[in-house]
């Protein structure tokens, strides 16, 4: 489906509203997502579930900046999973491992936020912190690239 399609649909449905592009905000977004990956690894030796869920915050932080700089904002109460979709229209095949690690880590942030006994072990917190990182740069990038005119500081 074409993320044209995907936003009228998520339009149509409420999942989404209309905003006007602001490239302060998506520098700050992909500006604190920066930051988000930063104190992840540092935290790897402290608590893994705090590494995972700030890599996590890192992705969502670049996967809203995304959706901004498209005009558009998510809107309901399934915010996070609605910037996964999107950002997976966005980007396209050639990204959709990359989509489907973030949404998976969408749902174990969710199982160990909500439920004790699924932790998140050292290994996964490093797999998702090079997902992440991944992520934030291909976002990024991508961003950059579709408005050459505007000068980021990230």
């Amino acid at each position: 489906m074409s993320y044209e399609k995907l936003f009228n649909d998520f339009l149509a449905s409420g999942l989404i509203k209309r905003l006007d592009v602001n490239f302060i905000q998506i520098e700050k977004l992909i500006q604190r997502a920066q930051k988000d990956l930063i104190v992840a690894e540092k935290n790897l030796t402290i608590d893994e579930e705090v590494a995972y869920n700030y890599a996590y915050l890192a992705m969502l932080r670049s996967g809203r900046a995304l959706l901004f700089l498209k005009g558009f904002r998510p809107s309901d109460g399934q915010q996070h999973k609605t910037v996964i979709d999107i950002a997976q229209a966005i980007l396209g095949k050639e990204f959709e491992l990359l989509v489907e690690k973030f949404d998976k880590m969408r749902r174990k942030r969710n199982q160990f936020t909500y439920d004790p006994f699924f932790p998140v072990s050292r290994t996964e917190s490093i797999k998702a912190l090079k997902t992440a990182g991944y992520f934030v740069k291909v976002v990024s990038n991508l961003i950059k690239k579709e408005t050459p005119n505007q000068r980021f500081d990230f």
